[in-house]
């Protein structure tokens, strides 16, 4: 687990500082200024990048439903771990959809579909100018419908200490998804993509904190013993 740990850390150190690297070169607006002009986005309004953006949240709600269903059901004598376990990482999944949501209502960010030369009324500001408003709506920062596929980081840590090729399977389906809705949403106009890498990286480091966490270290040595 140790060894788990310090690649969790190191992961998130790295990613840290690739991302602020990227807001700090600014290529955020001009890969925008590729997809779309003072008409807006070609496919804000494509069907098949609808039925992603809204097929996505059916899934995701589908998803968590099923991770709430096996955590509260009556245990079972086949189920590799107790309820404990699944009922601890369905509240981190929780947690990392919360943490997205409210970091979204707080900021003053608006989409880039909002801005002048998009055809909207915003001006663009660093998401890190938090309370300064750029005279659109906001609460875009960072990707709520990225964090719909991210926050299920926590399925790949459920797993990992008990069998690692399902973890890595989890893993993998989570990264594509996350990808897909992530690009769906930057493809639209909805989000740059420092928005999507963002709710990535927020999702990925409260898992990491909560797989550190003195309560899973005490739950996992009791689920250790025989």
């Amino acid at each position: 687990m140790t060894d788990f740990r310090r690649r969790d850390g190191l992961i998130c150190l790295v990613s840290l500082g690739l991302l602020l690297l990227w807001d700090s070169a600014g290529f955020d607006l001009p890969l925008m200024r590729r997809l779309g002009d003072f008409n807006g986005f070609v496919w804000r309004n494509t069907t098949a990048f609808g039925w992603l953006h809204s097929g996505g949240r059916v899934v995701a709600w589908a998803m968590l439903g099923w991770m709430g269903w096996a955590a509260f059901m009556p245990p079972q004598p086949a189920q590799p771990f107790g309820n404990g376990r699944r009922r601890y990482w369905f509240g981190i999944t929780l947690l990392c959809l919360l943490t997205i949501n409210v970091i979204k209502q707080l900021s003053a960010t608006s989409c880039p579909w909002d801005l002048v030369e998009f055809g909207g009324v915003a001006r663009h500001i660093s998401h890190w100018a938090l309370f300064t408003p750029d005279g659109g709506p906001g609460k875009c920062f960072p990707s709520g419908h990225s964090s719909t596929a991210f926050a299920f980081f926590s399925l790949y840590f459920l797993h990992r200490h008990r069998d690692i090729q399902d973890a890595n399977r989890f893993l993998a389906a989570i990264g594509i998804a996350g990808v897909l809705f992530s690009l769906t949403q930057i493809a639209r106009g909805a989000h740059y993509p420092s928005h999507a890498l963002w709710s990535a990286w927020l999702c990925w480091s409260i898992c990491c904190a909560a797989d550190a966490a003195p309560y899973f270290r005490r739950a996992t040595q009791v689920l250790a013993k025989p």
